[in-house]
């Protein structure tokens, strides 16, 4: 009988060794994963400790390419790099999350002259920007790290990316900013004893490396575009009512007051050779008193002078941001 009890005793031990090693192994097998910040969230905390409305910018997303050789070696000649159209998405995503900007797309620019176009008064097809936005991928690697012990093993992947934005004048073709982000994305998994699960090819590690890379960037981005004044045009005036392009979708709101200027002469600099406007002269001061149209891309608001005058051709005047 002694016998016959030990031996209960060694079997119910042995399946609680057994239990125990399970339990350990359930755990270990969990995937640990780095997720990167949601990008939009980022670009809005970046500024949400400034209390002062925001007047959008317009920016477009131009050219975006992977620098490194990964991936591209599949890509037949002429194929787009589903890495670098991805990247693109991503960024214009960011911008548009952000609640900052007035997001256009302008696919594959080769030259500014289009751009520089678009911006000009007589523009009529296209919206010009403020900005433009080129980036590239500068640095994608992936490693495997992993430790093998007598009853359990552990591997862990994870994909390291870099990202570089530069900020273009596309009055100038002048990059005027350039912010660099770094991101990284992991996950882990173990055996014990057997009991466990093998990690394969993770794709979305790279997704994730490189979101987080780009959400490195946009606080930089933000705040750079943020400090250039903010302006718009006259569309007509009449009787005491102006009459000016944007609305509340970009941040504009009944009693806001704006300064209006004349164009400044543009000289091109013998230092460097580039065109510089110098500053124009204030001519007057208007108020906001209502808004009209149906989309953010047609709105506009009226408004009435508190100080000035307004000449009769009102052509090339700028309503500015007062700061």
């Amino acid at each position: 009988m002694a016998m016959h009890s030990s031996s209960i005793r060694g079997i119910s031990m042995l399946n609680f060794q057994k239990v125990s090693v399970a339990c350990a192994a359930i755990a270990l097998c969990a995937t640990l994963a780095v997720p990167p910040a949601a990008l939009a969230q980022s670009a809005t905390a970046a500024t949400a400790s400034d209390q002062r409305p925001s007047l959008k910018r317009r920016v477009a997303v131009g050219r975006f390419t992977n620098s490194t050789p990964y991936g591209r070696l599949l890509l037949s000649p002429g194929q787009a790099d589903p890495i670098a159209v991805q990247s693109s998405d991503m960024l214009t995503n960011a911008l548009v999350g952000s609640g900052h900007f007035f997001v256009f797309e302008r696919g594959d620019l080769e030259t500014l002259n289009a751009e520089r176009a678009m911006s000009a008064a007589d523009a009529s097809r296209l919206v010009g920007v403020d900005a433009l936005l080129l980036g590239s991928i500068t640095q994608l690697g992936r490693r495997n790290e992993g430790k093998q012990g007598f009853l359990n093993s552990q591997r862990r992947q994870a994909v390291n990316a870099t990202v570089e934005i530069r900020l273009v004048d596309v009055r100038t073709g002048q990059v005027f900013f350039t912010a660099s982000g770094s991101g990284e994305a992991t996950t882990e998994t173990g055996e014990v004893a057997g009991f466990g699960t093998r990690a394969g090819y993770d794709a979305t590690l790279n997704d994730r490396a490189i979101a987080a890379a780009i959400a490195d960037t946009m606080t930089g981005v933000i705040n750079q575009l943020q400090q250039r004044a903010w302006f718009t045009d006259i569309l007509r005036v009449s009787g005491d009512t102006v009459f000016v392009s944007g609305g509340q979708s970009q941040g504009l709101r009944v009693g806001d007051r704006f300064r209006v200027e004349t164009p400044g002469e543009v000289i091109v600099s013998g230092q460097s050779g580039l065109p510089i406007t110098l500053p124009g002269s204030r001519i007057a001061e208007v108020e906001l008193t209502g808004f009209f149209g149906s989309t953010p891309e047609t709105e506009g608001s009226t408004a009435r002078v508190v100080e000035g005058s307004l000449p009769a051709d009102t052509k090339g005047l700028r309503v500015m941001e007062n700061r």
